[in-house]
């Protein structure tokens, strides 16, 4: 079944039931739950919802309140990340939308938008040399008896069962996660950094694994620890809740140090693939090949030409080797069909190189290294350039703070 029926689409009053039955009936058998247990995420996929998130971005309090866990109505998390990830809301027109917030709200949301394109240098860079260690082993760790995450403890159980039912977090328990996973349990922290990717809406090789591997301290050689007192601080009603709270297996920072260097990938100063700088081949391609990276309607391939029809492929081997959940399934299936409502789009299933053979394509080129494998078995006869917030040259990719400094931000 190559051919897939046209999702439904938000925009036409479709539900995320409609969505999740669409994904259930059609790639259920690849998702994470089976065909049963697909439900959508926390936010929903397609323009109008990403412009909808844009229009409210208010990041007043940005830098007092980022971290904060709970109460919910007190985080400061803008949930800009799923729609940046997938190229509804490219990096540049996010920058800008801030230019008027307070100047040290401005300045550290910002910081996590170049952490962003960092991370995409990154990966650009090193392709699967990110699911090795960069520079140093993970730290080894104290004997931890049981589950990295167990059910037992309040703020493991609840932030696990907001990624598993919205498919969202923020930063801070992100990292909490990652360091009681590898740092204190000493599970392979490469098990964990796959656990999260399945099920965050935003999630991406290059940010995700970027963020384990700094948290755990593969790359920047400091582990962060994480302990009772992020969560007195951050959540205090977890701690409150827990029934180990008087027996709190994390009331003490862990015993972690940096583990040996490795020899990582070349993270010195050397060119980052970029794509082109220009448009190549303008008006040759005959139709659109989408991506998971690019699916916004200003996506540089779709806005060359309004008329011409666009294609995606649901990478068959790739899914079924992944099993993402049902709710990252429901948000790309959201955003094609609200996009189907504005121009003709194909929605397949198979190999993308044997779905899209014999076809001209035009496509935006992309920042992760399965896009050139995949155009090099395709006729893509006209490339547009990515939509960098900064565009790569011969940097250093060591850390964030060398990168920043030669990217000039």
């Amino acid at each position: 079944m190559p051919l897939l029926p046209t999702p439904p689409s938000p925009a036409a009053g479709a539900t995320p039931a409609d969505a999740a039955a669409w994904v259930a009936a059609h790639l259920g058998d690849l998702s994470l739950e089976g065909p049963d247990g697909v439900a959508p995420g926390a936010a929903r996929g397609g323009q109008s919802a990403a412009d909808a998130v844009l229009a409210g971005l208010d990041v007043t309090g940005y830098a007092r309140d980022r971290s904060t866990v709970l109460p919910v109505a007190r985080r400061g998390a803008s949930r800009v990340s799923p729609y940046v990830r997938h190229g509804l809301l490219p990096l540049p027109l996010v920058w800008e939308a801030v230019a008027g917030a307070p100047p040290r709200d401005r300045a550290k949301y910002r910081d996590e938008l170049l952490w962003q394109e960092y991370a995409r240098h990154l990966y650009a860079r090193v392709g699967s040399g990110l699911r090795r260690p960069l520079r140093y082993e993970q730290p080894p760790a104290a004997p931890w008896d049981g589950e990295p995450w167990p059910e037992r403890m309040n703020c493991v159980a609840t932030v696990v069962g907001e990624l598993h039912r919205d498919g969202w977090l923020v930063n801070q328990t992100r990292m909490w996660l990652a360091s009681q996973w590898a740092v204190r349990a000493g599970a392979d922290w490469r098990d964990g950094e796959t656990e999260t990717y399945r099920h965050l809406l935003d999630g991406s090789r290059a940010a995700n694994g970027l963020g384990w591997q700094w948290t755990v301290g593969t790359g920047s050689g400091k582990p962060y620890g994480f302990s009772r007192w992020q969560v007195e601080k951050r959540a205090p009603q977890l701690c409150a809740g827990c029934a180990l709270r008087r027996a709190c297996p994390i009331e003490q920072w862990p015993e972690a140090s940096s583990g040996r260097r490795v020899d990582g990938p070349d993270l010195g100063r050397g060119p980052v693939p970029a794509g082109p700088p220009a448009v190549e081949g303008a008006g040759e391609g005959e139709s659109v090949w989408l991506t998971a990276e690019s699916l916004g309607t200003d996506d540089p391939a779709l806005r060359a030409d309004a008329a011409r029809p666009a294609v995606f492929v649901f990478d068959e081997p790739l899914l079924a080797r992944l099993r993402l959940s049902g709710k990252r399934l429901v948000f790309l299936a959201e955003t094609l069909g609200e996009l189907a409502g504005h121009r003709p789009v194909e929605v397949r299933r198979g190999p993308v190189t044997g779905e899209l053979a014999g076809r001209r394509l035009a496509a935006t080129w992309a920042p992760v290294p399965g896009w050139e494998r995949r155009a090099a078995g395709l006729d893509v006869v006209e490339r547009h350039p990515w939509p960098w917030l900064v565009r790569p040259g011969t940097t250093s990719v060591r850390s964030f703070s060398s990168w920043r400094r030669d990217a000039g931000r």
